[in-house]
């Protein structure tokens, strides 16, 4: 498995063109979520895309997000996404470990927040992060805030 974490500006045309097929796949295509994907928050100078391919195809990906973006005072990991031939690994929990590590080094001093769908609590949870809202429709689906405190 090859892992990356990049700025939008170091991003490869493909490494673009595969992230934003795969989030399509998923939540638009496999999850009928129509919803408007390209946010402009990709863009943003200090939001990473955090990736992952084996073998020449991305099996993960997600993107994180600085304080201030999505939330005042803390970071975000969102876009969490693993593809169809990456699930039944552990893959998902190799990728929130990646990210909660560069969220962690980035933005140390802040707590980090996550919209997540609502099914997936649990997963979440083995993670750090703990529930803070009750739950809530986003473009359709049952989601849940929650937020994994710093360790300082």
């Amino acid at each position: 498995m090859n892992w990356h974490c990049k700025t939008f500006a170091d991003l490869s045309v493909d490494e673009l063109y595969d992230f934003l097929k795969l989030r399509v796949d998923v939540f638009v295509v496999e999850q009928t979520c129509y919803y408007p994907d390209l946010d402009d928050l990709d863009r943003h100078p200090q939001v990473m895309h955090l990736f992952c391919y084996e073998q020449g195809t991305m099996l993960g990906y997600c993107r994180l997000l600085p304080p201030g973006l999505a939330y005042e005072n803390e970071s975000a990991i969102g876009r969490v996404v693993v593809s169809e031939q990456g699930r039944g690994q552990k893959l998902g929990y190799e990728l929130m470990a990646k990210a909660n590590a560069e969220v962690d080094q980035l933005w140390p001093e802040q707590d980090c927040h996550i919209s997540a769908q609502e099914h997936l609590k649990n997963f979440y949870q083995k993670l750090g992060f703990e529930q803070v809202s009750d739950m809530y429709l986003e473009d359709g689906i049952p989601h849940i805030g929650m937020v994994r405190k710093t360790k300082g």
